[in-house]
Order: structure tokens, then C-alpha cells, then sequence
């Protein structure tokens, strides 16, 4: 078996909110899982095979970050299979668009932040070839 990721969990302001931004650039994405305990809501959103686990938090303090400078997240990737169409469904729904690349032979990517200023790219892979898909050199 290889290894892949299975989850990444991060904390949200509103899960509400990320689930909607995830479901409208991703619509094959469904939660999984649900529930609350004495501390946040949680959930599981995605397919049978992946997830991003969210759980939401009273924040207290707004965190002030310079992302690509500081330690955390800076952005999370998905593989979708229309890069354009996720990107138009996100512009449609009012989401903010950091950039749209399409200079690489073998991927587009758009990058997009939600309601809470999180980064997402969403990858569409135009070859199958792993030697395309990951040259780093273009």
C-alpha cells in the first residue's frame, strides 16, 4: 500500500461557512461526520477516502499572521477535475480569488481564500504522467 493523507484538521470560525465555500468549489465533497463537544461543533467534509476535518472555536483574539512568513498553514490543496469551473463557481458565490495559473503544461491551479481568510488551491491535472504532473523546472 502507499501512503497518502487522509485528513487535515483545522479550526474555523464557522463551519457553516467552510462547508459551503468547500461544497461549492468541490461538490462531490459531503460531510461525513458531525458532532459537538464541550469545547467546539465539529465535522468531517469530503469523499469516502479523504477529509478535511473542521472544527469550529470561539475565538477570543483575532491572530495576526504574515502567511509565507510565519509559522502555520499557508495554503491546502485539492485535486479537482476543472479548475475553471471550481474557479467560476467561487467567484459566482462571492469567494476571493488570490490567483488562477495556468503556465504549466500538465496542471492549472486557483487559489482562493474563505470567509476566513484561509487559502485554498485547487489543482486540475491535464496529464497523467507523474514525470509531467510533478516538474518543478517550468
Amino acid at each position: 500500500m502507499n501512503s497518502y493523507v487522509e485528513h487535515a484538521n483545522i479550526t474555523v470560525s464557522n463551519l457553516q461557512n467552510t462547508i459551503h465555500f468547500l461544497q461549492t468549489a468541490l461538490p462531490d465533497f459531503h460531510v461525513r461526520g458531525e458532532g459537538s463537544s464541550e469545547l467546539y461543533d465539529w465535522c468531517h467534509i469530503g469523499t469516502d477516502t479523504s477529509y478535511i476535518a473542521l472544527q469550529e472555536v470561539v475565538i477570543d483574539k483575532p491572530v495576526e499572521r504574515i502567511p509565507y512568513r510565519q509559522l502555520g498553514v499557508n495554503h491546502i490543496g485539492l485535486v479537482v477535475s476543472d479548475a475553471q469551473s471550481a474557479a467560476q463557481r467561487l467567484h459566482e458565490a462571492g469567494y476571493e480569488e488570490v490567483s488562477f495559473d495556468e503556465t504549466h503544461p500538465a496542471r492549472k491551479r486557483a487559489y482562493f481564500f474563505d470567509a476566513d481568510g484561509i487559502e485554498w488551491e485547487f489543482i486540475e491535472y491535464l496529464s497523467d504522467e507523474a514525470e509531467s504532473r510533478n516538474d518543478y523546472t517550468l
